[in-house]
């Protein structure tokens, strides 16, 4: 399937109604099982990864694919581990190329038993939980914090508990943190100085929670409102006091004159002026799911950029570096990766790579066809394969589009 995307309303006034956290639920769903609780959580996501692990918590067998969720990948494995049973987890062609090893390496050193089904270091894997004994494990503090936040989940239900140092930089240390404030919200008490993190063994305590709107979901909203000419988009549920990462592009907005209001039941987006910074560089280290967001914002903006901080794109559902090198491309972007991790733009387009009608590929990634939607609003003609690919994270985007004025021909 294709849809073809424009948009000629320049002026936008609406409420959304933003799909939940993806990170929260997922959290707070492993959270909620290992806690025995007799309440089911509230606002739940409703993306295909939320309701892939949740499949999986309620299910009765004893073997899951999980499709594309990298999340339910890395937080079932660590969670299977120690429950007693012969587990065997995997998922798409994609997945079974995303690295696990170091996670398996980690639950193994526990006292997990895990083997790999196909290939060394990759899904599918076969589990066999068991009991699990904590200690001090070590672990490079710039890999996917989805495998740090897997082991503090279950950590309290560890013997002993567990104690992991973080050797180099910390990437992400806001999702680090998300998990453990969820943690804490159930019951549970931690200690985190310098790269050293304690979990004492403990037990969770059951909580009727909710989960708040999706900060990475509200960006688009963003980026739709900087492309605007004028408007207001109220978001509800969303929280500028937030525990997301995601929330600090409300202060990089407003160099885009872009206002963000909190009330009780949400946060108001008004374009407030006519403004962009003369060039742009940010640091992704915190918040890498934004990036595809800014990226597409400054090209349809033609502002110059240098972003850091980006290693995880890498191992993401796809190289989301190579794939905005790829597909920005197409628009006369010839972005570089000055270094590992970086990704930069020099603000000038070559009218050779330019294409007329865009097409742009989406590589089985959400973001992508999340992020490059928006840019129909600089008057640019694009069209998005995959588009349903949506679904993972925010399944009624396109409706929403389509509530502001946006045209989505299949």
């Amino acid at each position: 399937m294709i849809y073809t995307v424009s948009a000629s309303q320049q002026h936008i006034e609406e409420n959304i109604h933003l799909p939940a956290s993806k990170s929260i639920s997922n959290r707070a769903l492993i959270i909620n099982a290992l806690s025995y609780s007799p309440y089911p959580i509230q606002n739940l996501s409703d993306s295909d990864d939320t309701k892939v692990l949740e499949a999986a918590l309620f299910s009765n067998s004893n073997k899951f694919d999980i499709g594309h969720a990298g999340t339910a990948m890395r937080f079932l494995t660590a969670f299977l581990a120690q429950i007693v049973g012969e587990w065997e987890i995997t998922g798409s062609e994609r997945m079974q190329q995303r690295p696990i090893q170091i996670l398996v390496d980690a639950l193994i050193q526990l006292g997990a038993k895990i083997e790999y089904l196909e290939t060394e270091g990759y899904p599918p894997l076969k589990i066999y939980g068991s009991h699990l004994e904590g200690k001090t494990i070590e672990l490079d503090g710039s890999v996917s914090s989805q495998y740090i936040s897997a082991l503090l989940l279950i950590a309290p239900t560890i013997e002993n508990g567990l104690t992991i140092r973080l050797n180099g930089e910390v990437t992400s240390q806001s999702y680090i943190r998300l998990t453990l404030e969820l943690m804490a919200k159930f019951g549970i008490r931690y200690q985190w100085h310098d790269n050293e993190i304690l979990v004492p063994a403990q037990q969770y305590f059951p909580f009727d929670y909710t989960c708040e709107a999706d900060w990475s979901g509200a960006s688009y909203w963003y980026e739709i409102m900087a492309l605007a000419d004028s408007g207001k988009v109220f978001l509800e549920n969303l929280q500028l006091t937030s525990l997301q990462g995601d929330s600090n592009i409300a202060d990089w907005f407003e160099a885009f004159g872009v206002s963000s209001t909190e009330s009780k039941n949400g946060v108001l987006l008004e374009k407030t002026g006519n403004l962009q910074p003369h060039r742009l560089d940010l640091n992704f280290i915190e918040n890498p799911d934004v990036a595809q967001t800014m990226a597409c914002l400054c090209v349809a903006k033609q502002i110059p950029f240098h972003f850091t901080g980006l290693k995880t794109l890498k191992i993401k559902e796809t190289d989301r570096i190579a794939a905005l090198q790829n597909e920005l491309a197409k628009f006369g972007a010839r972005l570089e990766e000055p270094s590992r991790g970086e990704l930069a733009w020099d603000g000038r387009f070559d009218m050779e790579m330019k294409e007329d009608y865009p097409r742009i590929g989406t590589y089985h990634d959400h973001r992508m066809a999340l992020a490059f939607a928006p840019m129909a609003l600089a008057g640019l003609p694009i069209e998005i394969e995959d588009p349903m690919v949506v679904t993972k994270s925010y399944p009624g985007f396109w409706d929403d589009l389509k509530k502001i004025g946006f045209m989505i021909q299949h």
